[in-house]
């Protein structure tokens, strides 16, 4: 079990990224056009062995979680579907030839939105189109993210039928009056409903996801939301803190006239019961905010070095390009991100003429390359290799990021971290500090800035 030192935690807790790419979205810009950022595809695809892994958001939801800080439509008509998908097509035509068909694709995710917002002749419209134009690999690992409030046996027959393996669930929390304050109402009944047809039908991996911050949430309350989800025996539990952002999620104003949000203090006490609470019941704490069974793919893939980071949080597929489609969906090559219009008129506009409907992204530096390499390397395999890292860069590793090894110091003195002559490992501890220690990496952090979400 990993002890939480909460006296630790308040001391840094502070603004920093996510890091689900380096560099951020933060630092991405605007282009005239999006041919430099399709160049990079276009070089990528010059190794016909390098493997792919597609998204697809799906953004329609019938209704707004008030706490939600995803690219969303609301809409009850689900016609938007079809015309959505008709899009889809043309975005797919478009990048599909550019994609070398000996390509395997190791991975496919549909993020929402609700995906599940999509009825089954859809979800089997949405995966014949990607099959044609794309070829799997064996062992490739499909995932979809569930509304259980959105969720028909009928829609879990099709997903499965399509090669689904594996779902991730929003339960966000159990008590009722945290639901209905939010604006979700999910008796647990329901989505007991959900895991068991997708466990009837074949799905090897289920995860959960949960909130801690919300309104009317305490210790006590939580406590008992955790006992049930744990009753549920999910494989992976991710467990995030509720990130206030107004700014760029107005709907979230609705929470503060709550006048609910637990304080700080209560806000810690939880971060230490969920961490020692899953680690203390065979949970491996893979990091941040996730954990899962020692037997998962993802605690396996953590052990192997073959995890992964990237938009949608953990990947347990390393090494691959991502190719993404729809709204706001972020596209990653060895050297670039890519990014799509993030309102529908844009992205529909830019395919009625025929263009790849992205205008913003990130060309990377050579520096900016090794960087990531270097916080991803923190952030998913939890050290850092002196002598392997010197090797893959051609020069002194320990030398050439002195400086940037010198801010770990006060980590080091803390526990979060172990340095010694051939390198530097995250301990068990730091494991829930990995964003503080990957900062110490990051060229373009400003620790003024408010653009980034608070580390607890």
């Amino acid at each position: 079990m990993i002890n939480v030192n909460l006296d630790l935690v308040r001391k840094y807790d502070i603004s920093a990224p996510r890091y689900t790419s380096y560099p951020t979205a933060v630092e991405f810009r605007d282009f005239a056009t999006p041919a430099p950022l399709l160049a990079h595809l276009d070089r990528s695809n010059r190794d016909a062995t390098l493997p792919l892994s597609l998204y697809f958001h799906l953004p329609f939801c019938e209704t707004l979680c008030w706490f939600c800080g995803c690219t969303t439509v609301i809409t009850l008509n689900h016609q938007s579907s079809d015309t959505y998908l008709d899009y889809l097509e043309k975005e797919v035509a478009l990048l599909a030839p550019r994609v070398h068909r000996d390509r395997k694709v190791v991975q496919l995710h549909y993020g929402g939105g609700t995906p599940t917002f999509f009825q089954p002749p859809q979800l089997a419209r949405l995966a014949a189109l990607i099959r044609q134009h794309f070829s799997f690999a064996p062992e490739a690992e499909l995932s979809v993210e569930v509304d259980p409030r959105r969720l028909s046996h009928a829609q879990v027959v099709a997903l499965r039928e399509s090669g689904f393996n594996r779902a991730s669930l929003g339960v966000q929390d159990f008590n009722p009056q945290v639901q209905e304050a939010v604006h979700r109402i999910q008796p647990r009944a329901m989505t007991e409903q959900a895991i068991n047809w997708l466990r009837a039908e074949g799905f090897t991996s289920l995860n959960l996801d949960l909130i801690y911050g919300l309104p009317y949430q305490t210790v006590a309350s939580f406590t008992d939301t955790l006992e049930q989800v744990l009753e549920l025996n999910p494989d992976r539990l991710a467990v995030f803190s509720y990130a206030h952002v107004p700014w760029m999620k107005p709907a979230q104003k609705i929470l503060e006239r709550e006048s609910a949000l637990p304080p700080p203090e209560t806000k810690l006490a939880m971060l230490k019961l969920i961490t020692e609470t899953l680690t203390s019941r065979g949970y491996v704490y893979i990091g941040m905010d996730h954990f899962a069974k020692a037997t998962d793919e993802l605690a396996v893939a953590q052990a192997a070095r073959t995890l992964q980071r990237n938009f949608q949080g953990y990947s347990t597929r390393a090494g691959t390009e991502i190719l993404a489609f729809g709204i706001s969906a972020i596209s990653q090559t060895p050297h670039s991100y890519r990014q799509n219009h993030k309102t529908l008129e844009p992205y529909y506009a830019a395919l009625d003429r025929g263009e790849v409907p992205a205008l913003r992204g990130r060309e990377l530096s050579e520096e900016d390359a090794r960087r990531r390499d270097i916080i991803m390397r923190v952030m998913c395999h939890l050290q850092l290799d002196y002598a392997a890292l010197s090797r893959e860069f051609g020069f002194d590793f320990a030398a050439r990021y002195a400086t940037e090894l010198a801010r770990l110091a006060p980590l080091a003195a803390d526990g979060l971290v172990e340095i010694s002559a051939g390198g530097v490992r995250v301990t068990e501890l730091g494991r829930l500090f990995l964003r503080n220690i990957a900062v110490c990496f990051d060229a373009y952090y400003a620790p003024e800035s408010k653009r980034h979400s608070r580390t607890v």
